[in-house]
């Protein structure tokens, strides 16, 4: 399925985050970029949102203030810097009662596209990649108690007033680092729609829906406090909601628009028949080595990954990838050491100072999506991933900090409440309990020398950490 291109409509985006304003927001103001000097090129607007009444409520204020303005920092590993005036959001959506403006929007016939980027642990799955039912934030909205509370309750909103308006049919395109982001979203939320006893709207969305895989990528930090110094020496003094980011950006998508879109391969995006190669390279080699370059961050008090990219985590992670992901990972043409060598560079760059708050906040999803998987073709293969399973250990020793106060910020995690770490801790055996859980490991709690494997991996962190910050291991 190719999609056709359509001239003029409207793009809706939920959630304020910086990550959306740095990617999809930076392809649409290229393509708006090229349409004012091709006057025939077609115009498609942005709506941004957010779904709940949380802290992006101030830059969706702000950004209001400013019609929408912002400024993007980019910076390369190289320390080249380039500042870029985006004036590419139409729309800016205040959160409100019932959601009633941004349901608006989204029951629109213009709106081709809905998009979102709500974290790993906004899907709020299962170890078997289902919808969780019973967690209380999906269980109210089914219940249709108090506010809406997540993705699924706000996109059957939106969907449901589409239907009954006559709208027409609609892309829902997650942006969020899982594997099949698309088929994830789709599974999640006709299983939310079926829970709910809409059967008429189950079938509608089954129809007049569709929800393309695709891969994203770009290292977007939380703004440090020099940038509105470097700003103004643009002559830059207006912008009270810039962002930073690096030079690099990638998005790989499948074609499958069911409303047309806008010709995105035109500023660089590539459309394949199948994600599958990139999402698992980009998720397993990027994902899990900045998770994992976060949890030992934490451990040594660094505020930001680069600061955080010791030789013997650089080590860790080349031998993660050389030892137990290549011998597990399927992808042609894609050289796996360059590829983790080109990662670490990135993530080395100063002039973009991801922090390792935010990197390593919503560990327990990142942990099962991003190394999991790893871990379970290993042994799968009747091999112990003593590499791989570097990374789990790193996080037992993180979330041991945590429990003890001992952290440098405050840890967040959407599925905190799917560990009991106290417990954990508390037990005589810590690790055993550590591997015993489900929500950490999922069916790999079942293989018998886990426990004892990662033990040997966090004897490992807990020698280094003694040795002193960047001692061998």
């Amino acid at each position: 399925m190719t999609a056709a291109i359509v001239k003029n409509a409207r793009w809706l985006h939920l959630g304020a985050g910086a990550f959306h304003r740095a990617h999809q927001a930076w392809y649409l103001h290229l393509l708006q970029h090229q349409a004012a000097s091709l006057p025939t090129s077609p115009r498609w607007s942005l709506s941004l949102a957010n779904i709940r009444n949380s802290a992006t409520q101030h830059t969706l204020q702000q950004l209001a203030r400013q019609q929408g303005r912002y400024t993007l920092e980019v910076i390369s590993p190289e320390g080249e810097t380039r500042w870029h005036r985006l004036a590419v959001i139409d729309r800016v959506i205040l959160w409100d009662a019932g959601l009633a403006s941004l349901v608006a929007e989204g029951a629109h016939p213009q709106t081709k596209v809905i998009s979102f980027t709500v974290t790993e642990g906004g899907y709020f799955l299962r170890d078997d990649g289902r919808l969780d039912e019973t967690h209380p934030a999906v269980a109210s909205d089914l219940a249709g108690q108090g506010e809406t509370q997540t993705l699924y309750g706000a996109l059957v909103k939106i969907l449901r007033a589409r239907r009954e308006a006559n709208a027409g049919a609609v892309t829902l395109l997650s942006c969020d680092n899982l594997r099949h982001n698309g088929d994830v979203l789709r599974r999640g939320l006709l299983a939310f729609i079926a829970a709910s006893g809409d059967e008429a709207l189950g079938e509608w969305v089954a129809s007049h829906t569709t929800s393309p895989n695709n891969m994203v990528d770009r290292i977007t930090p939380v703004p440090d406090a020099g940038l509105p110094e470097r700003l103004a020496a643009q002559g830059i003094a207006d912008d009270k909601v810039p962002l930073t980011c690096e030079a690099f950006t990638q998005w790989v998508m499948e074609d499958r628009f069911i409303a047309g879109r806008p010709p995105l391969e035109q500023v660089g995006v590539e459309f394949v028949d199948d994600v599958t190669p990139w999402e698992e390279v980009k998720i397993r080699v990027l994902n899990a080595s900045h998770s994992g370059i976060a949890w030992a961050g934490g451990l040594l008090g660094k505020a930001s990954i680069d600061q955080s990219l010791l030789p013997t985590v650089t080590r860790w992670l080349s031998d993660y990838v050389r030892d137990d992901l290549a011998p597990t990972l399927a992808a042609p043409g894609i050289d796996l050491d360059a590829y983790c060598a080109s990662t670490l560079h990135r993530f080395s760059n100063p002039g973009v100072r991801d922090s390792v708050q935010r990197v390593s906040s919503d560990s327990i999803a990142k942990l099962h999506e991003f190394i999991v998987p790893t871990l379970k073709a290993r042994y799968a293969q009747g091999v112990v991933p003593r590499a791989a399973l570097m990374l789990p250990a790193l996080l037992f020793c993180f979330m041991q900090r945590e429990q003890r106060g001992e952290l440098a910020f405050a840890y967040q995690d959407r599925a905190r409440a799917s560990v009991d770490f106290l417990a954990v801790y508390r037990d005589a055996s810590p690790v055993r309990a550590f591997a015993a859980q489900p929500a950490l490991f999922g069916s790999l709690c079942q293989q018998p020398t886990l426990a004892a494997d990662l033990q040997q991996a966090v004897d490992r962190v807990e020698a280094w950490l003694a040795g002193g910050e960047g001692a061998a291991a």
